[in-house]
This record gives C-alpha cells, sequence and structure tokens, in this order.
C-alpha cells in the first residue's frame, strides 16, 4: 500500500500562535489542530481549496478552541477533544483519550495523554509522518507551565513525548523559541548542542522565519525541560537523582525568569 503523505499548511495567527490545517490528498479530508482564530483557518483553507472536515482540539483554553463553533457553522466539521476536559471543549462530538486512534482520511494517529498544562490536554502522533501536533504541552527549547496539573503530572507527560522516535517534528502551538532560548542558557551555558541551537534560532528569527516544528532529537540535546533525567543537571539544580525535582526546580526558575 503506498503511503499517504499529509500535506501540513502552517501559519502564524493571534500574537504569537500557529495555526495547522492537516490534507490528506487522497480523500480530500482536512484537519483543524486546534482553532485560535477561525477566520485565519478558514481563509488559508480556502486559499488551499480545502474544507475542514474535522478539528482536533489540544485542551480548551480559548486560543485553542475558540474557533470551534465558528468553523463547525461553517464547514459541518466534527469536532475531536480530549476526554478529561470535553465538557470545556465548545461543540465537541468525539471525546478522545491515549489509547484511542484518528484518522484524517487515510492517514492513522493515536492519541497521547499529556496533562499538566491542563488537567485533560492531548497530543495527536502521526508516526508514519513524523508528525506530533504537542499543543502546549511542549514548546522549541520550552514547556508549557503547569496551570492545572502538578509537576509530577507534566514531567510524565513530557517523558511520554521524550520517548516519540527522535525524528519525531513536534508542531507546538506557539512561536516562543527566542525567549526559551534566553532561558535555557542560563540552566546549562556550557552545553554546546544549545549553543548551536541558540545562534541557529537567532538567524531563523531575524529572517522572520519559523524556529517551529522542532525536532526532538535536537529538543533532547538541549531543551533543558526534557533534560531534567540527566545527572549532571540534576546536580546542577540540587536536587541529585530525582528528575521530578529538577524540572520543578527549572519550570519554577522559568515562571520567575
Amino acid at each position: 500500500m503506498t503511503k499517504i503523505t499529509l500535506d501540513i499548511e502552517q501559519f502564524p495567527c493571534l500574537n504569537d500562535n500557529y495555526g495547522y490545517l492537516v490534507h490528506e490528498p487522497v480523500s480530500g479530508a482536512t484537519a483543524a489542530i486546534d482553532t485560535p482564530d477561525a477566520d485565519a483557518y478558514l481563509k488559508r483553507a480556502a486559499e488551499k481549496g480545502w474544507t475542514i472536515s474535522m478539528i482536533l482540539n489540544t485542551h480548551w483554553h480559548p486560543d485553542h478552541a475558540g474557533g470551534n463553533l465558528k468553523i463547525k457553522e461553517a464547514t459541518g466539521c466534527t469536532i475531536y477533544g480530549p476526554a478529561g476536559e470535553a465538557a470545556k471543549i465548545p461543540g465537541i462530538d468525539v471525546a478522545v483519550k491515549e489509547g484511542d486512534t484518528v484518522s484524517i482520511g487515510q492517514a492513522k494517529g493515536r492519541v497521547l495523554d499529556v496533562p499538566g498544562h491542563t488537567l485533560g490536554h492531548n497530543a495527536y502522533i502521526f508516526e508514519d509522518q513524523d508528525a506530533a501536533f504537542v499543543g502546549d504541552s511542549v514548546f522549541a527549547l520550552g514547556c508549557g507551565r503547569v496551570f492545572e496539573g502538578t509537576m509530577e503530572m507534566m514531567w510524565k507527560s513530557l517523558s511520554k513525548l521524550k520517548a516519540l522516535p527522535p525524528s519525531m517534528r513536534l508542531y507546538c502551538a506557539h512561536e516562543y523559541t527566542a525567549s526559551n532560548a534566553k532561558f535555557a542558557v542560563t540552566i546549562e551555558p556550557e552545553n554546546p548542542d544549545l549553543k548551536a541551537y541558540v545562534d541557529w534560532v537567532g538567524a531563523r528569527r531575524a529572517k522572520g522565519l519559523p524556529t517551529v516544528p522542532a525536532i526532538l532529537e535536537r529538543e533532547l540535546k538541549a531543551n533543558p525541560f526534557l533534560r531534567a533525567g540527566e545527572p549532571a543537571l540534576q546536580a546542577a539544580m540540587g536536587h541529585p537523582g530525582d528528575a521530578v525535582a529538577t524540572f520543578a526546580e527549572i519550570r519554577g526558575r522559568k515562571d520567575r525568569f
């Protein structure tokens, strides 16, 4: 069977969000990943000649689900969202949780529960495409604030994402990388992989280019939030042998940065 290759259209919206339209060319199915700005999504879909047939929400925050109803009214699409916060997802039709699969036409993905930022946060993993739509769970050189969950919960969620294939592209929901980079170098100032990454980010942003998607392999070498299991970093943060406490220390420093 011929492998289906998804067309992923990435575009900026709101202040610093990214919108994603994911199109499966054989069936014509098109998924909106979150809906920060309904008008921007509908406009970009029209420009591409695509019709949004489904929405995959990662979590309930308005800059992720706020455009659901307008897009559904315009297209009649089916809305999928996390079972853990289904009551907060506008217009939800199908509640999904870890172990469930979602299909964009013939392309199949799986659902991961990655709570912490919110209690029901999902990620949608399309292994065949090396594509993971991760919402606000992880960012290039960063991770989401722990608003609703615990530090232990967030570390477990990040550990699930860390275990994905290193070639996985992480389609994060925001362009936060430049500010994340400034913080990351305060945690591991001598990390050569981080130094190279920071230079790359600076060059990209100077040209107005996105730094997303992030490649997991590079994040594992440079993103301090994903490196809380590293003994040297644990020692530097004052919590040898304790990944959760190390992660909590790094997250707390970022919150105050």
